[in-house]
């Protein structure tokens, strides 16, 4: 098993982290992708996969793509909750376009 870098020509999607597996794809289509390995190390304009030495490598104009482990990306409410209640005092009919709400874990 050995390690490959890719380096892209803008930043890397801020989303990825070490331990997302990446793949690439030939196709324009996107019908035939292929596994490359766990990603090990980021920088702001590269990443290094894990890849088996057997591997097809991607190519300069491959298209890379990520996904995350869903074993440890997945997480459901488990102890504390927030409560909201939305009103509008206003005598004039208003829509609600969007609520958005932010969580983190601060202590364990």
């Amino acid at each position: 098993m050995g390690f490959i870098t890719l380096n892209f020509p803008s930043p890397i999607n801020a989303s990825v982290q070490i331990g997302d597996i990446a793949y690439y794809t030939n196709d324009l289509n996107g019908v035939d992708i292929v596994l490359i390995g766990n990603i090990t190390a980021i920088t702001t304009y590269s990443i290094t996969v894990e890849i088996l030495d057997t591997a097809t490598r991607p190519t300069t104009s491959s298209f890379i793509l990520f996904s995350k482990d869903n074993s440890a990306n997945v997480n459901s409410l488990t102890g504390y909750y927030a409560e909201a209640q939305l009103r509008n005092n206003s005598i004039v009919k208003a829509e609600m376009y969007s609520v958005a709400s932010e969580v983190f874990v601060s202590s364990k």
